[in-house]
C-alpha cells in the first residue's frame, strides 16, 4: 500500500504578529513548525505501516527551501520518502493554486492508494487545500476523520459532526483529512533523527511537473486578501460580590446602565 501525506511548515501561531503598516503575518524571527493536523494525519498513516509490512509512507509539501527541515522531521518520525515542491513560481499561491499545484505532484507519482492531510493549517484555517486536491485528481474524501480502519480496498471512517459523527465506507483511492481526536503524534527518536539526515528528499520545482505555470503561484491565486490585523483585546471582566439577590440587582443595574435592558 502506497500513501501519501501532505503537510505544510506553518509558523508558531503562538508566536505570530502582523506588520501594522503592510497587515502581513510577520514571519522573520518566528519558529516554523510541522502543522499540528498534519502530524495526526501522519500519525494515522505511520500506524498503517506499522501494521502492514508492505506499506510505504511519501510525505509531500509545497514551501520555501527551509520546509526541509519540517520533512526531515516526518522522516524522523517514521516516514519512507520526503518531496519538496519549491520554485519562486509557486510563491504567493492562495489555496486554489496550491492545490493544482499539490495535484500535479501527485499525478506525477501516480500510484497511491490513501492521500492523507490535516483538516486545515493553522496559518490559514481554510480546510481548503486538501478537498480540492481530491476534486482536481477526482477522486472521493472524507474530512474530519476521528477514527480510521482499512481493510484491503475498503476503508471505514468515522466522520466528525457537530453533534455527532457518521460511518462512512469508501474504496481506495481516497483522500482523507484528518483531526486531532484522531490519535496522538508520536515522537521522533535518536535513530529516526539520525536516519532522517541520511537521506536525500527530492526536490520538484515547476519544470518538474505537469502544470501550466499560469496555473499556480500568486498570479494563477484569485483571493485577495483586503486587511489582516490584531483584534482589540476585550476589556477585563467584572466580578460581582453579595449574595445571591445582592448579585442579581447589581447585574441588573449594570445592564441597564449599558441600556442592554
Amino acid at each position: 500500500m502506497n500513501i501519501l501525506v501532505c503537510a505544510k511548515q506553518v509558523p508558531n501561531t503562538n508566536e505570530v504578529k502582523i506588520d501594522p503598516i503592510k497587515g502581513t503575518l510577520i514571519r522573520n524571527g518566528v519558529e516554523s513548525i510541522l502543522n499540528p493536523d498534519d502530524a495526526n494525519a501522519l500519525e494515522e498513516a505511520l500506524k498503517i505501516k506499522d501494521k502492514y509490512n508492505d506499506t510505504k509512507v511519501t510525505v509531500i509539501t509545497m514551501g520555501p527551501p527551509q520546509a526541509d527541515d519540517m520533512l526531515r522531521e516526518c522522516l524522523a518520525m517514521g516516514a519512507d520518502d520526503a518531496i519538496l515542491l519549491s520554485d519562486r513560481a509557486f510563491g504567493g499561491a492562495d489555496t486554489w493554486a496550491t492545490s493544482n499545484t499539490l495535484a500535479a505532484a501527485i499525478r506525477k507519482i501516480k500510484d497511491y492508494d490513501i492521500i492523507f492531510a490535516g483538516r486545515q493549517a493553522i496559518d490559514g484555517d481554510t480546510a481548503q487545500v486538501g478537498p480540492q486536491i481530491a476534486e482536481r485528481l477526482g477522486i472521493p474524501q472524507v474530512t474530519y476523520v476521528q477514527k480510521f480502519d482499512v481493510n484491503g480496498d475498503e476503508v471505514t471512517v468515522e466522520r466528525q459532526l457537530e453533534d455527532g459523527y457518521e460511518i462512512i465506507k469508501v474504496k481506495t483511492p481516497v483522500l482523507l483529512t484528518a483531526v486531532k481526536e484522531l490519535n496522538i503524534p508520536r515522537y521522533m527518536n535518536v535513530e529516526g533523527i539520525y536516519n532522517a539526515y541520511k537521506k536525500d528528499i527530492t526536490v520538484w520545482g515547476i519544470n518538474n511537473l505537469p502544470v501550466e505555470k499560469e496555473n499556480v503561484g500568486l498570479d494563477a491565486s484569485p483571493t485577495k486578501v483586503f486587511r489582516s490585523f490584531t483584534p482589540e483585546p476585550k476589556g477585563k471582566g467584572i466580578v460581582i460580590e453579595g449574595t445571591t439577590k445582592e448579585k442579581a440587582n447589581e447585574l441588573l443595574n449594570k445592564l441597564n446602565q449599558k441600556h442592554i435592558i
